[in-house]
């Protein structure tokens, strides 16, 4: 009976505990829905993108280094990825009025969403906590057009990011 307890007792913690670790979505799996605001304040949802091939990649701070090498690397590839029939966002933890900074002074052709309330970054599984300060792992997600996670990059080189996404997309799109 006790072990019955214990048993049930670790179950119902774990229902009640595992939403707040949640993961991150896997290939196959429905993206998270968002709505967010891009640099220019204008609202963009994932039900934007539909019908098209959709990259999005999470990143902890504008101006930062790496942050400032992958938002270029995907600049210098959007007419690639354009002629491949993908759009780009690019989503961090910052406000608008740093975005639009941030856009401005690399020349972003693409949108960047501010999710200052950390929501969109907790439900793909990409928030980060250090030392009181909270941040969006550096992950990319590519969305198929019918709105599910076709590929997931980890722990993502910022300068080689772009290029794994083009080839995968290519991949990806000339399977049956």
């Amino acid at each position: 009976m006790r072990r019955l307890s214990w048993l049930l007792a670790s179950i119902l913690l774990c229902a009640l505990v595992a939403p707040a670790f949640a993961g991150s979505p896997q290939v196959g799996e429905a993206a998270p829905a968002f709505r967010l605001q891009d640099q220019n304040a204008h609202w963009r949802t994932l039900a934007d993108f539909h019908g098209h091939w959709l990259v999005v990649y999470f990143y902890p701070k504008d101006f930062t280094p790496g942050c400032t090498t992958e938002v270029c690397t995907f600049r210098d590839d959007i007419a690639k990825l354009r002629k491949a029939g993908a759009k780009v966002v690019g989503i961090s933890l910052d406000d608008v009025k740093s975005h639009a900074g941030f856009a401005a002074r690399y020349r972003v052709p693409f949108p960047l969403l501010a999710d200052v309330e950390r929501k969109v970054a907790a439900s793909y599984g990409v928030l980060n906590e250090h030392m009181g300060m909270h941040y969006a792992k550096r992950t990319t997600f590519l969305i198929d057009p019918r709105g599910r996670i076709a590929k997931v990059y980890v722990d993502v080189d910022p300068e080689k990011n772009s290029a794994q996404v083009m080839a995968d997309l290519a991949t990806l799109k000339a399977a049956p």
